[in-house]
């Protein structure tokens, strides 16, 4: 019996082992999952499938494997990213360290690049903006404002460096509020903070450890109620949890029945 145990013990660590591996080489990255604590990318209360919920893991892949399309390439006719979506919206989702620190990554939609000319000035691939001193744009991006709508502005901002500007997608908290203060004239509704106080800067490419690809659904939230940070993860996220591991549990036991019930058949004829 305890030979059996340690048997199934052994090829259960070498499936996991062999999941966890395959993962890391197909996405460059390790851990190559990571667990949602927040609803700052919800687009639903109860959450919804296809975005990015408190609980959700997601297949995260390597920066240096992927070109990030920010939001405005993906909106921008003619682009050759044009229409490219990513968890429910156009253009990537990225996941960095604010300020290049070591506190929880934010894990964000990228809105637009500031890229150093080599003539001096800045450009933004995805607007016509080309070696300008400031940048001023405002996104194909409408929010609910005092039962209005206005699109997201960007408001004169002179990069201290070359930098994504990133949002969260949830309207309710993070969404229609971008995350670089710096960049929106100083509008208070506006910008993070890093582990230090500090106004979030615009992310350097070394400071995104990775871009979101796949999202699966619910299985992290047993991590976050281990950990106390379940408080944002859904009624919804638990229901559906406990269904999926209700299933897990009684497939076994209902391939055990189906497959002794055909060996009583074929006793029988």
């Amino acid at each position: 019996m305890s030979s059996g145990i340690a048997r199934e013990a052994m090829l259960a660590l070498g499936l996991v082992v062999l999941l966890l591996g395959s993962m890391w080489v197909a996405t460059g990255s390790f851990p190559p999952l990571v667990v949602v604590e927040s609803g700052s990318m919800m687009h639903e209360d109860e959450g919804s499938l296809g975005a990015i919920d408190p609980g959700d893991l997601v297949l995260v892949m390597d920066p240096d494997r992927i070109e990030i399309v920010t939001f405005v390439e993906a909106t921008e006719a003619g682009n050759d990213d044009f229409g490219f979506e990513s968890h429910g919206m156009a253009g990537d989702v990225i996941i960095f360290q604010k300020n290049g620190g070591s506190d929880t990554p934010v894990i964000h939609r990228a809105l637009l690049k500031a890229v150093a000319n080599a003539s001096g000035g800045w450009d933004v691939p995805g607007t016509t903006l080309r070696n300008v001193d400031s940048i001023t744009w405002t996104l194909d991006y409408q929010c609910l404002y005092h039962g209005g709508t206005y699109d997201l502005e960007i408001d004169q901002w002179v990069p201290s460096h070359e930098g994504y500007l990133t949002t969260g997608d949830n309207e309710d908290s993070n969404g229609c509020k971008i995350d670089q203060i710096v960049a929106t004239g100083g509008d208070p509704r506006n910008g993070l903070k890093d582990e230090d106080g500090n106004p979030v800067l615009a992310v350097k490419d070394e400071w995104v450890v990775g871009v979101a690809s796949t999202e699966i659904p619910w299985l992290g939230a047993a991590k976050l109620a281990f950990s106390g940070t379940s408080s944002q993860v859904t009624d919804t996220t638990w229901r559906s949890l406990l269904m999926v591991v209700a299933v897990i549990i009684s497939v076994p036991y209902l391939l055990e029945i189906v497959i002794e019930r055909r060996d009583e058949s074929a006793e029988e004829e």
